[in-house]
């Protein structure tokens, strides 16, 4: 993949962690009347995926282990180890009784410190721990990163089983492979098909973690592991190997019965692939190609639309944007009303970028199946829409088309993809207001802009984790003909890759692409809203209690003796479970459909200094930033819903620094208060610190509404200058062009409801009769062109502050 001028590849030591276990005093979080029996347990996925954990003491306060643990970590990345404190329970689940959240980068280089760790200070209940931080004698690794995400050397393991020993010894078991943490996690094998020739079992994992090979026959025996137990004793055979650092051949004899064993063959060796995922906060190549040539375009345009004397110069030419909101079949509508109104303005070739969420993204897709939309008279692509929508809703339901559903979901599932209601949502749609093209796909809208001809499409949705609402985790993700992009994390992926499964940043498995009826449902997902979303106030994001009494308690601790500062650094966190009865209903509370589909950053990892990254630093609004071990690369699917859910916007692409955007076109289509999704956007920039001019449109009420606003922020050239458009019908009412007025017999024409409850143009409604469509049409057509000149002052007013820079 193309590399970014923020990426960097360099070589970085690997250090050995040392982490003893001493001792808790004055533990008082047993069950009432009963002593605890006690055990610590110690994660760091960093370094290794295995858990560890010290020996359970029993009946005692003050639990003794000294117990040691050692950790190979990559100091270039951020280590949190977790320490988890657990009461054993033979009878019942094991109490987890608390977490310690520690960033490793407090210790320093050939350092022993031994640190108090607060759990209770009214009572003086603590854990003490010695950490120490020495060289490892190891090669130098090679990093790739853009000072957020990293991505590590990768090792391959191919496993063989002995095909001449199984043919003397037959036998019909099977063993399962594991190695926590790789790409592939778990792979299951026939002994019997061992007699036939067949593949090895591969398995890719960073190279540098503390990598092992778990081998689990049918057969149930004892468990036996190394270098250190994998968890309390069970029943079930495992034998673990450690996986060497170098690459080497290794043969190992497997017990599968009493009475038998097999032979492996395990060879190790290095795989040196390329990042398939693009790391940068930088435009791809592509896009700054047409960002040039549409420049070009606008300035021809603007001279000639503003009268200029002389020809801009390119420094001198704004980025002009059109950003639409979500409305369902009214967005799908209204959005060709408005561009229609743009081009009769002899505007569209102003227009770098249009941006899309939700019912905006149905118009936009179909509008870039065709080359040259903006080129030719859109009538032709309206008469187009206006057909589908107002043919009988019936026909979508037929048994045919129904079998044509079916069968087109099994297809996808066979192709990789999970399948959910999202797909046959999109299906729906496309079958209800698509044009009915096949095989039609987002990398395949390249073919409109090869030439600079179109602006380019943005279409935008959030990712979601689950057991969270949407004012607690979320991030914005931008698709485009070129890339899907996840913006906190700078990376990026070929529009085509899209679904494909990754690991580490590179390409596993590769699924065919989307059909854009699948997109239309995945960024218009109508069933990803919860409860818990629901409750939340409607006027400011904010937290309410459902939020906070439900969800585990995070506070911030400081170790003794307190650590000098070094750069980087996270605070220590305490960390308590939520009481099962809220995990329950948290549960309930934010249950939600999304959309699974492969995380393509899966097994990343963040830097060390990711949480000051400028880059990362503007978008980071959830309860995990501070968290690196919750983010998102920790994840195998990213649960992606509807814009809609949060803001009925799609901005966020748009206020990327590298875009640069100078002026952008607010065209509103959301249900309820046509002002609240703009100050909700406004409210939201200016607590990411986000350039965005003020909104102060008082308390004017949807029907008191002027047809157009401008908003600019004289102080901060940074931030954009907004024509808001909301969807309104004003002086329409009496005038059908701009300054022709109705005649008695015409005012019948001008009365369309877009806002009373009763109004046809509900999110429910995805049919209109022909009248109803032409009407909103209309009415969206002549706001535009109506407000000429302010669109013109906007314009004017961009190149004068172009040119003072």
């Amino acid at each position: 993949m193309e590399s970014s001028d923020h990426v960097k590849m360099m070589e970085f030591p690997c250090n050995l962690l040392s982490v003893k276990i001493i001792q808790i005093k004055n533990l008082q979080r047993a069950e009432i009347f009963i002593q605890s029996n006690c055990y610590v347990s110690l994660f760091l996925p960093t370094a290794s995926f295995e858990r560890v954990q010290t020996k359970t003491i029993k009946d005692c306060q003050d639990p003794l282990w000294n117990e040691t643990f050692t950790f190979r970590i990559q100091k270039a990345v951020k280590n949190v180890l977790e320490l988890m404190v657990h009461d054993e329970d033979n009878c019942f689940l094991d109490d987890h009784l608390l977490t310690i959240l520690f960033d490793v980068s407090k210790i320093q280089l050939g350092e022993t410190i031994c640190l108090t760790f607060p759990l209770d200070p009214k009572i003086q209940e603590e854990l003490e721990v010695e950490f120490r931080l020495e060289t490892n004698p190891v090669p130098l690794e090679k990093i790739v990163t853009n000072g957020v995400l990293v991505s590590r050397e990768i090792s391959c393991l191919e496993v063989q089983v002995d095909m001449e020993k199984m043919k003397k010894e037959p036998t019909d078991k099977s063993l399962t492979f594991t190695v926590q943490g790789s790409c592939e996690e778990t792979e299951n094998f026939s002994l019997s098909s061992a007699m036939h020739s067949t593949d090895p079992v591969v398995f890719h994992y960073v190279k540098y973690q503390q990598s092992v090979l778990e081998i689990d026959s049918s057969k149930k025996l004892y468990t036996t592991c190394f270098p250190t137990p994998c968890g309390n004793a069970n029943t079930e055979e495992k034998v673990c190997f450690t996986l060497p650092l170098d690459p080497v051949s290794i043969k190992k004899e497997v017990p599968i019965d009493k009475n038998k064993t097999i032979d492996l063959n395990m060879k190790v060796q290095d795989w040196p692939r390329g990042l398939d995922v693009r790391l940068g906060y930088e435009l791809c190549m592509e896009e700054k190609i047409l960002v040039q040539k549409r420049k070009r375009l606008a300035a021809a345009t603007l001279k000639k639309v503003l009268c200029l004397e002389q020809d801009l110069e390119d420094h001198e030419v704004p980025v002009v944007a059109v950003m639409s909101t979500g409305g369902g079949a009214r967005a799908f509508t209204a959005l060709h009303g408005n561009l229609f109104g743009l081009q009769k303005l002899n505007l569209l070739d102003c227009l770098t970028y249009i941006s899309g969420s939700s019912g905006s993204t149905w118009a936009l897709s179909n509008l870039y199946e065709n080359a040259n939309w903006s080129q030719e008279d859109l009538s032709g692509a309206i008469a187009e829409a206006r057909k589908h929508m107002t043919e009988c809703e019936r026909n979508v339901f037929c048994l045919e088309n129904l079998k044509e559903y079916n069968k087109a979901l099994e297809q996808r599932e066979k192709e990789g993809y999970k399948t959910c209601i999202t797909d046959l949502w999109g299906l729906f749609i496309d079958k209800t207001l698509g044009n009915g093209k096949p095989n039609c796909t987002l990398s395949g809208q390249k073919l409109a802009l090869n030439h600079g001809q179109n602006p380019l499409p943005i279409y935008m949705i959030l990712n979601t984790r689950d057991k969270y609402s949407l004012s607690e985790f979320k991030e914005w993700m931008e698709f485009t003909p070129y890339e899907v992009g996840l913006l906190k994390y700078g990376a990026y992926i070929r529009s085509e890759d899209f679904g494909s499964k990754f690991f580490m940043g590179r390409m596993m498995k590769k699924v065919p692409e989307s059909g854009i009826c699948y997109m239309k449902g995945l960024w218009s997902n109508i069933f990803s809203y919860n409860l818990l979303d629901a409750w939340q106030g409607r006027d400011v994001p904010g937290e309410s209690c459902w939020h906070r009494n439900t969800r585990d308690s995070i506070s911030n601790i400081e170790e003794r003796p307190p650590q000098p500062l070094t750069p980087y650094q996270l605070d220590t966190y305490l960390v308590a479970p939520a009481c099962e009865f809220s995990k329950f209903l948290r549960e309930v509370l934010t249950k939600s459909l999304t959309s699974e589909i492969y995380n393509f950053i899966q097994g990343l990892q963040l830097n060390d200094g990711y949480l000051d990254n400028k880059n990362f630093e503007i978008w980071k609004d959830t309860i995990f930033d501070t968290l690196p071990n919750n983010l998102t690369t920790t994840s195998e699917y990213l649960s992606l819903v509807d814009t809609a859910a949060y803001i009925d916007v799609s901005y966020p692409p748009l206020m990327r620094p590298e875009r640069k955007v100078d002026i952008i076109v607010h065209l509103n289509y959301s249900s309820g208060s046509q002002n609240l999704s703009l100050l909700r956007a406004s409210q939201y920039f200016a607590k990411q610190g986000i350039p965005f001019p003020k909104i102060d449109l008082g308390n004017v009420q949807d029907k008191d509404l002027k047809e157009c606003y401008v908003f600019e922020d004289a102080e901060d050239s940074r931030a954009p200058i907004v024509v808001f458009f909301p969807l309104i019908n004003d002086s329409f009412r009496k005038y059908k062009a701009p300054g022709v007025k109705r005649s008695p017999w015409e005012l019948k024409e001008g009365e369309v409801d877009v806002i009373s409850p009763l109004s046809p143009y509900g999110l429910q409604n995805l049919r209109y009769t022909e009248e109803e469509f032409d009407k909103l049409v209309e009415l969206t057509s002549y706001n535009i062109q109506n407000n000429k000149n302010m669109i013109h002052w906007a314009l004017q007013r961009a190149v004068e502050r172009k040119q003072k820079k």
